[in-house]
Protein backbone atom coordinates (compact mmCIF):
# COMPACT_ATOMS: atom_id res chain seq x y z
CA UNK A 1 0.00 0.00 0.00
CA UNK A 2 1.46 3.54 -1.01
CA UNK A 3 2.06 5.87 1.59
CA UNK A 4 0.95 9.41 0.92
CA UNK A 5 3.69 10.94 -0.07
CA UNK A 6 4.29 8.21 -2.12
CA UNK A 7 0.81 8.28 -3.28
CA UNK A 8 1.21 12.18 -3.97
CA UNK A 9 4.49 10.92 -6.54
CA UNK A 10 2.66 8.33 -8.21
CA UNK A 11 -0.35 10.83 -8.97
CA UNK A 12 2.25 13.63 -10.18
CA UNK A 13 3.73 11.29 -12.48
CA UNK A 14 0.64 10.44 -14.03
CA UNK A 15 -0.10 13.89 -14.50
CA UNK A 16 3.57 14.51 -15.74
CA UNK A 17 2.75 11.57 -18.64
CA UNK A 18 -0.42 12.56 -19.77
CA UNK A 19 1.14 16.38 -19.95
CA UNK A 20 3.85 15.39 -22.35
CA UNK A 21 1.82 13.11 -24.10
CA UNK A 22 -0.77 15.90 -25.10
CA UNK A 23 2.28 18.35 -26.19
CA UNK A 24 4.07 15.26 -28.16
CA UNK A 25 0.56 14.90 -29.96
CA UNK A 26 -0.38 18.28 -30.67
CA UNK A 27 2.94 18.68 -32.16
CA UNK A 28 2.70 15.40 -34.28
CA UNK A 29 -0.27 16.13 -35.79
CA UNK A 30 -0.53 20.09 -35.89
CA UNK A 31 3.19 20.71 -36.08
CA UNK A 32 5.20 23.22 -35.49
CA UNK A 33 3.78 25.84 -32.68
CA UNK A 34 4.95 28.68 -30.50
CA UNK A 35 4.70 28.17 -26.88
CA UNK A 36 1.85 30.19 -26.54
CA UNK A 37 -0.15 28.13 -28.65
CA UNK A 38 0.79 24.97 -26.50
CA UNK A 39 -0.40 26.31 -23.64
CA UNK A 40 -3.88 27.46 -25.70
CA UNK A 41 -4.10 24.02 -27.17
CA UNK A 42 -3.30 22.01 -24.27
CA UNK A 43 -4.66 23.97 -21.34
CA UNK A 44 -1.29 23.81 -19.35
CA UNK A 45 0.09 26.57 -17.88
CA UNK A 46 3.21 28.55 -19.67
CA UNK A 47 5.70 27.57 -16.51
CA UNK A 48 4.67 24.16 -16.91
CA UNK A 49 5.02 24.20 -21.00
CA UNK A 50 8.18 25.51 -20.37
CA UNK A 51 9.59 22.49 -18.02
CA UNK A 52 7.73 19.67 -19.87
CA UNK A 53 9.60 20.95 -23.79
CA UNK A 54 12.71 20.85 -21.77
CA UNK A 55 12.24 17.43 -21.10
CA UNK A 56 11.60 17.15 -24.60
CA UNK A 57 14.16 18.66 -26.20
CA UNK A 58 16.45 17.12 -23.50
CA UNK A 59 14.75 13.79 -25.31
CA UNK A 60 15.76 14.66 -28.67
CA UNK A 61 11.82 14.84 -29.59
CA UNK A 62 11.73 18.29 -30.07
CA UNK A 63 13.43 21.49 -30.42
CA UNK A 64 12.88 24.92 -30.31
CA UNK A 65 14.02 28.26 -31.89
CA UNK A 66 13.51 32.12 -31.19
CA UNK A 67 10.08 33.14 -33.76
CA UNK A 68 10.54 36.14 -36.17
CA UNK A 69 9.63 39.45 -34.60
CA UNK A 70 5.74 40.42 -36.13
CA UNK A 71 6.25 43.76 -35.25
CA UNK A 72 3.77 43.31 -32.04
CA UNK A 73 4.97 44.48 -28.27
CA UNK A 74 6.53 42.02 -26.38
CA UNK A 75 9.02 39.14 -26.93
CA UNK A 76 7.60 36.40 -28.88
CA UNK A 77 7.24 32.94 -28.13
CA UNK A 78 9.86 30.23 -28.75
CA UNK A 79 8.22 28.00 -31.87
CA UNK A 80 8.67 24.76 -30.87
CA UNK A 81 9.48 21.94 -33.76
CA UNK A 82 8.51 17.91 -33.44
CA UNK A 83 12.41 16.08 -34.15
CA UNK A 84 12.00 14.20 -37.16
CA UNK A 85 15.22 12.30 -36.38
CA UNK A 86 14.56 12.15 -32.68
CA UNK A 87 11.95 9.90 -33.25
CA UNK A 88 11.21 7.64 -36.54
CA UNK A 89 9.24 4.74 -37.20
CA UNK A 90 9.26 2.24 -40.29
CA UNK A 91 6.06 1.80 -42.35
CA UNK A 92 5.35 -1.13 -44.86
CA UNK A 93 2.51 -1.74 -47.10
CA UNK A 94 1.29 -4.91 -48.95
CA UNK A 95 -1.31 -4.51 -51.44
CA UNK A 96 -2.60 -6.41 -54.76
CA UNK A 97 0.30 -5.29 -56.80
CA UNK A 98 2.97 -3.63 -54.90
CA UNK A 99 4.62 -2.88 -52.01
CA UNK A 100 6.01 -0.32 -50.16
CA UNK A 101 8.05 0.60 -47.22
CA UNK A 102 9.12 4.23 -45.99
CA UNK A 103 10.71 5.73 -42.83
CA UNK A 104 8.67 8.59 -41.22
CA UNK A 105 9.54 10.91 -39.01
CA UNK A 106 7.86 12.62 -35.89
CA UNK A 107 5.71 15.32 -37.06
CA UNK A 108 4.64 12.92 -40.29
CA UNK A 109 7.08 13.75 -42.49
CA UNK A 110 8.35 10.93 -44.97
CA UNK A 111 11.86 10.87 -44.56
CA UNK A 112 12.61 7.69 -47.17
CA UNK A 113 10.59 6.11 -49.40
CA UNK A 114 9.89 2.80 -51.79
CA UNK A 115 7.48 1.49 -53.93
CA UNK A 116 7.97 -2.09 -56.41
CA UNK A 117 5.22 -3.84 -58.35
CA UNK A 118 4.25 -7.13 -57.02
CA UNK A 119 4.54 -9.88 -59.84
CA UNK A 120 1.42 -12.28 -60.22
CA UNK A 121 2.92 -15.56 -58.51
CA UNK A 122 5.11 -13.92 -56.01
CA UNK A 123 2.80 -13.04 -53.60
CA UNK A 124 3.16 -15.90 -50.78
CA UNK A 125 4.13 -15.10 -47.37
CA UNK A 126 7.93 -15.53 -47.48
CA UNK A 127 8.43 -14.10 -50.89
CA UNK A 128 6.39 -10.61 -49.52
CA UNK A 129 8.12 -11.02 -46.26
CA UNK A 130 11.78 -11.15 -47.59
CA UNK A 131 11.17 -8.51 -50.22
CA UNK A 132 10.09 -6.37 -47.49
CA UNK A 133 12.81 -6.90 -44.74
CA UNK A 134 15.48 -5.97 -48.09
CA UNK A 135 13.10 -2.69 -48.80
CA UNK A 136 13.40 -1.89 -44.73
CA UNK A 137 17.30 -2.24 -45.44
CA UNK A 138 17.44 -0.08 -47.88
CA UNK A 139 15.65 2.33 -46.28
CA UNK A 140 17.38 2.19 -42.88
CA UNK A 141 20.61 2.40 -44.87
CA UNK A 142 19.66 5.75 -46.19
CA UNK A 143 18.97 7.36 -42.73
CA UNK A 144 21.30 9.12 -40.33
CA UNK A 145 23.10 7.37 -37.88
CA UNK A 146 21.84 8.90 -35.18
CA UNK A 147 18.28 8.51 -36.22
CA UNK A 148 15.90 6.72 -33.51
CA UNK A 149 13.79 4.32 -34.10
CA UNK A 150 10.92 3.93 -32.13
CA UNK A 151 8.23 1.80 -34.11
CA UNK A 152 6.65 0.20 -37.58
CA UNK A 153 3.49 -0.58 -38.78
CA UNK A 154 2.58 -2.77 -41.29
CA UNK A 155 -0.90 -2.19 -43.94
CA UNK A 156 -2.58 -5.25 -45.49
CA UNK A 157 -5.09 -6.17 -47.96
CA UNK A 158 -7.00 -8.83 -45.92
CA UNK A 159 -8.50 -9.73 -42.93
CA UNK A 160 -5.88 -8.92 -39.99
CA UNK A 161 -6.08 -9.83 -36.78
CA UNK A 162 -3.99 -6.98 -34.99
CA UNK A 163 -2.84 -8.40 -32.17
CA UNK A 164 -0.33 -10.32 -34.02
CA UNK A 165 -1.12 -9.71 -37.25
CA UNK A 166 -2.25 -13.15 -38.11
CA UNK A 167 -4.16 -13.00 -42.01
CA UNK A 168 -7.29 -14.54 -41.42
CA UNK A 169 -8.49 -13.91 -45.59
CA UNK A 170 -6.39 -12.14 -48.05
CA UNK A 171 -8.13 -13.57 -51.44
CA UNK A 172 -6.86 -10.63 -53.74
CA UNK A 173 -3.25 -12.49 -52.69
CA UNK A 174 -4.69 -16.33 -52.53
CA UNK A 175 -4.05 -15.94 -48.28
CA UNK A 176 -5.96 -17.70 -45.82
CA UNK A 177 -4.60 -18.27 -41.90
CA UNK A 178 -1.32 -16.79 -42.83
CA UNK A 179 0.87 -16.15 -39.70
CA UNK A 180 2.39 -13.10 -41.49
CA UNK A 181 3.13 -11.22 -37.89
CA UNK A 182 5.48 -14.26 -37.11
CA UNK A 183 6.93 -13.51 -40.26
CA UNK A 184 7.64 -10.72 -40.91
CA UNK A 185 8.88 -10.01 -37.31
CA UNK A 186 11.27 -12.69 -37.79
CA UNK A 187 12.36 -11.44 -41.61
CA UNK A 188 12.49 -8.15 -40.47
CA UNK A 189 14.63 -8.56 -36.67
CA UNK A 190 14.20 -5.24 -35.20
CA UNK A 191 14.10 -4.44 -31.48
CA UNK A 192 10.74 -2.36 -31.78
CA UNK A 193 7.26 -3.95 -31.85
CA UNK A 194 5.62 -3.87 -35.13
CA UNK A 195 1.66 -3.14 -35.58
CA UNK A 196 -0.76 -4.49 -37.98
CA UNK A 197 -4.27 -3.56 -39.65
CA UNK A 198 -6.12 -3.38 -42.44
CA UNK A 199 -4.93 -1.07 -45.67
CA UNK A 200 -7.94 0.63 -45.56
CA UNK A 201 -8.25 1.43 -41.75
CA UNK A 202 -5.01 2.69 -41.91
CA UNK A 203 -6.15 4.99 -44.89
CA UNK A 204 -9.04 6.36 -43.00
CA UNK A 205 -6.93 6.96 -40.00
CA UNK A 206 -4.39 8.95 -42.24
CA UNK A 207 -7.23 10.74 -43.94
CA UNK A 208 -8.50 11.69 -40.85
CA UNK A 209 -4.91 13.22 -39.62
CA UNK A 210 -3.58 14.88 -42.19
CA UNK A 211 -5.81 14.28 -45.10
CA UNK A 212 -9.07 15.29 -46.38
CA UNK A 213 -10.99 14.22 -43.33
CA UNK A 214 -9.14 16.03 -41.01
CA UNK A 215 -11.60 17.78 -38.05
CA UNK A 216 -14.49 15.78 -39.29
CA UNK A 217 -15.46 12.99 -36.76
CA UNK A 218 -17.89 10.61 -38.50
CA UNK A 219 -16.22 9.43 -42.01
CA UNK A 220 -16.68 6.60 -44.05
CA UNK A 221 -13.33 5.20 -46.65
CA UNK A 222 -14.11 3.22 -49.43
CA UNK A 223 -10.42 1.93 -50.66
CA UNK A 224 -11.03 0.33 -54.02
CA UNK A 225 -8.26 -1.52 -56.39
CA UNK A 226 -8.53 -5.13 -57.45
CA UNK A 227 -10.64 -5.39 -53.87
CA UNK A 228 -12.41 -3.18 -52.43
CA UNK A 229 -12.47 -2.34 -48.35
CA UNK A 230 -13.79 0.16 -46.07
CA UNK A 231 -12.26 2.56 -42.93
CA UNK A 232 -14.64 4.21 -40.49
CA UNK A 233 -13.62 6.75 -38.11
CA UNK A 234 -17.14 7.12 -35.76
CA UNK A 235 -16.83 10.16 -33.18
CA UNK A 236 -13.41 10.62 -33.81
CA UNK A 237 -11.85 7.70 -33.32
CA UNK A 238 -11.02 4.76 -35.68
CA UNK A 239 -14.09 1.92 -35.22
CA UNK A 240 -11.89 -1.79 -35.86
CA UNK A 241 -14.51 -4.26 -34.33
CA UNK A 242 -13.16 -6.40 -31.14
CA UNK A 243 -10.34 -8.17 -33.40
CA UNK A 244 -9.86 -5.74 -36.21
CA UNK A 245 -12.01 -7.15 -38.96
CA UNK A 246 -14.29 -4.31 -39.01
CA UNK A 247 -14.17 -2.21 -41.99
CA UNK A 248 -14.99 -5.08 -45.10
CA UNK A 249 -17.29 -3.33 -47.02
CA UNK A 250 -16.52 -4.92 -50.03
CA UNK A 251 -17.72 -8.35 -48.98
CA UNK A 252 -21.35 -6.86 -48.45
CA UNK A 253 -23.48 -8.49 -50.18
CA UNK A 254 -25.10 -6.26 -52.86
CA UNK A 255 -26.26 -8.67 -56.19
CA UNK A 256 -28.21 -11.84 -55.61
CA UNK A 257 -27.67 -12.53 -59.12
CA UNK A 258 -23.99 -11.55 -59.18
CA UNK A 259 -20.66 -12.80 -59.69
CA UNK A 260 -18.90 -15.59 -57.69
CA UNK A 261 -15.97 -13.15 -55.10
CA UNK A 262 -12.60 -14.72 -54.09
CA UNK A 263 -13.74 -14.51 -50.88
CA UNK A 264 -16.02 -17.48 -51.97
CA UNK A 265 -19.66 -15.84 -51.65
CA UNK A 266 -21.35 -14.37 -54.50
CA UNK A 267 -22.41 -10.74 -55.34
CA UNK A 268 -20.33 -8.90 -53.20
CA UNK A 269 -19.98 -5.16 -53.54
CA UNK A 270 -16.27 -5.92 -54.57
CA UNK A 271 -17.36 -7.73 -58.01
CA UNK A 272 -19.69 -4.76 -58.66
CA UNK A 273 -16.93 -1.79 -58.11
CA UNK A 274 -13.39 -3.74 -58.26
CA UNK A 275 -11.59 -2.87 -60.75
CA UNK A 276 -12.41 -6.15 -62.66
CA UNK A 277 -15.98 -5.03 -62.87
CA UNK A 278 -14.70 -2.05 -64.36
CA UNK A 279 -12.22 -3.60 -66.94
CA UNK A 280 -15.27 -5.89 -67.71
CA UNK A 281 -17.60 -3.42 -68.81
CA UNK A 282 -15.14 -1.67 -70.79
CA UNK A 283 -14.57 -4.68 -72.88
CA UNK A 284 -11.11 -5.09 -71.44
CA UNK A 285 -9.86 -8.50 -69.60
CA UNK A 286 -10.68 -8.22 -66.11
CA UNK A 287 -7.02 -8.97 -64.83
CA UNK A 288 -5.47 -6.86 -66.42
CA UNK A 289 -4.58 -4.68 -63.52
CA UNK A 290 -3.60 -1.15 -62.67
CA UNK A 291 -2.47 -0.09 -65.92
CA UNK A 292 -5.46 -1.78 -67.99
CA UNK A 293 -7.11 0.80 -65.32
CA UNK A 294 -4.81 3.56 -66.37
CA UNK A 295 -5.77 3.19 -69.79
CA UNK A 296 -9.72 3.29 -69.05
CA UNK A 297 -9.38 6.05 -67.22
CA UNK A 298 -7.07 7.89 -70.14
CA UNK A 299 -10.13 6.63 -72.47
CA UNK A 300 -12.72 8.24 -70.62
CA UNK A 301 -11.41 11.35 -70.24
CA UNK A 302 -10.72 11.48 -73.79
CA UNK A 303 -14.83 11.15 -74.09
CA UNK A 304 -14.46 7.31 -75.36
CA UNK A 305 -18.34 6.86 -74.55
CA UNK A 306 -17.18 2.38 -73.89
CA UNK A 307 -15.21 3.75 -71.51
CA UNK A 308 -17.46 6.10 -69.43
CA UNK A 309 -20.58 3.81 -70.17
CA UNK A 310 -18.24 1.29 -68.15
CA UNK A 311 -18.25 4.03 -65.50
CA UNK A 312 -21.03 5.11 -65.48
CA UNK A 313 -22.37 1.59 -64.37
CA UNK A 314 -19.52 1.14 -61.71
CA UNK A 315 -21.07 4.47 -60.23
CA UNK A 316 -24.40 3.37 -60.51
CA UNK A 317 -22.92 0.43 -58.50
CA UNK A 318 -21.53 1.96 -56.01
CA UNK A 319 -24.48 4.21 -55.30
CA UNK A 320 -26.30 1.46 -53.99
CA UNK A 321 -23.43 0.16 -51.94
CA UNK A 322 -22.91 3.60 -50.33
CA UNK A 323 -26.57 4.16 -49.61
CA UNK A 324 -27.26 1.32 -47.65
CA UNK A 325 -23.88 2.20 -45.70
CA UNK A 326 -24.67 6.25 -44.75
CA UNK A 327 -28.16 4.80 -43.82
CA UNK A 328 -26.93 2.68 -41.21
CA UNK A 329 -23.52 4.64 -39.99
CA UNK A 330 -24.92 8.29 -40.75
CA UNK A 331 -21.27 9.59 -41.81
CA UNK A 332 -20.29 13.40 -42.10
CA UNK A 333 -18.14 12.48 -44.77
CA UNK A 334 -17.67 9.27 -47.27
CA UNK A 335 -14.16 9.57 -49.04
CA UNK A 336 -13.37 7.30 -52.01
CA UNK A 337 -9.65 6.37 -52.05
CA UNK A 338 -7.20 3.80 -54.55
CA UNK A 339 -8.37 3.47 -57.93
CA UNK A 340 -11.85 4.49 -56.89
CA UNK A 341 -9.75 8.01 -56.52
CA UNK A 342 -9.19 9.07 -59.91
CA UNK A 343 -12.37 7.66 -61.11
CA UNK A 344 -14.59 10.36 -59.28
CA UNK A 345 -14.86 12.63 -62.19
CA UNK A 346 -16.53 9.78 -64.12
CA UNK A 347 -18.71 8.18 -61.57
CA UNK A 348 -20.15 11.18 -59.77
CA UNK A 349 -23.29 11.95 -61.74
CA UNK A 350 -24.69 8.31 -61.38
CA UNK A 351 -23.22 7.75 -58.06
CA UNK A 352 -24.89 10.32 -56.44
CA UNK A 353 -28.22 9.31 -58.52
CA UNK A 354 -28.60 6.57 -56.46
CA UNK A 355 -27.81 8.45 -53.14
CA UNK A 356 -30.48 10.84 -53.94
CA UNK A 357 -32.93 7.70 -54.56
CA UNK A 358 -32.03 5.27 -51.78
CA UNK A 359 -30.47 7.24 -48.61
CA UNK A 360 -32.47 8.30 -46.53
CA UNK A 361 -33.43 12.47 -46.40
CA UNK A 362 -32.05 13.57 -43.11
CA UNK A 363 -28.71 11.77 -43.53
CA UNK A 364 -28.60 12.34 -47.77
CA UNK A 365 -28.65 16.16 -46.84
CA UNK A 366 -25.33 16.19 -44.56
CA UNK A 367 -23.08 13.51 -46.43
CA UNK A 368 -20.60 14.38 -48.79
CA UNK A 369 -18.68 12.15 -50.84
CA UNK A 370 -15.63 13.22 -51.94
CA UNK A 371 -11.94 11.49 -53.59
CA UNK A 372 -9.09 10.58 -50.77
CA UNK A 373 -6.41 13.70 -50.40
CA UNK A 374 -3.21 11.38 -50.02
CA UNK A 375 -3.03 9.32 -52.90
CA UNK A 376 -2.10 5.87 -52.63
CA UNK A 377 0.08 6.35 -49.90
CA UNK A 378 -2.48 6.88 -47.89
CA UNK A 379 -2.05 3.48 -46.31
CA UNK A 380 0.87 3.51 -46.19
CA UNK A 381 0.90 7.12 -43.80
CA UNK A 382 -1.69 5.13 -41.56
CA UNK A 383 0.85 2.30 -40.82
CA UNK A 384 3.44 5.18 -39.90
CA UNK A 385 0.54 6.49 -37.71
CA UNK A 386 0.08 3.34 -36.27
CA UNK A 387 3.13 2.79 -35.35
CA UNK A 388 3.89 6.25 -33.78
CA UNK A 389 0.86 5.65 -31.47
CA UNK A 390 2.65 3.80 -28.31
CA UNK A 391 4.82 7.27 -28.47
CA UNK A 392 2.37 9.59 -28.67
CA UNK A 393 0.15 7.97 -26.04
CA UNK A 394 3.41 8.17 -23.52
CA UNK A 395 6.43 9.75 -24.78
CA UNK A 396 7.87 9.97 -21.50
CA UNK A 397 8.58 5.61 -21.74
CA UNK A 398 11.07 7.37 -24.58
CA UNK A 399 13.03 9.81 -22.89
CA UNK A 400 16.16 7.28 -22.27
CA UNK A 401 18.74 5.50 -24.39
CA UNK A 402 16.74 4.07 -27.17
CA UNK A 403 17.48 2.48 -30.53
CA UNK A 404 19.73 4.47 -32.76
CA UNK A 405 20.10 3.14 -36.07
CA UNK A 406 24.18 3.10 -35.42
CA UNK A 407 23.61 0.53 -32.50
CA UNK A 408 21.06 -1.20 -34.32
CA UNK A 409 24.23 -1.99 -37.30
CA UNK A 410 26.48 -2.94 -34.87
CA UNK A 411 24.24 -5.08 -33.09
Amino acid sequence: MLSGRDELGHRSETVRRANLSAIVRELHESGPMSRSDLVTRTGLTRSAIRGLIGELVAGDLASESPAALDGTPGRPSPVVRPDPNGAIVLAFEIAVDSLAAAAVGLGGRPLEHLRIDLPRGRSSVDDITSALAELAATIRARLPSTATLVGAGTAVVGVIRRRDGMVSMAPNLGWRDEPLGDRLTTALDLPVPIAFANESDLAALAEHRRGAARGIDDVLLVWGSVGVGGGLIVDGAPLTGSAGYSGEVGHIPVNPDGLPCRCGSTGCWETEVGSSALLRRAGRPPEGGHEAVDAVLAAAGAGDPIALAAFAETGRWLGIGLAGAINVLNPDLVLLGGRLAPSYPFVRLTLEAELDRRVLRASRRLVRVVPTSLGEDAPLLGAAELAFEPLLADPAAWLRPRHTLAALASA
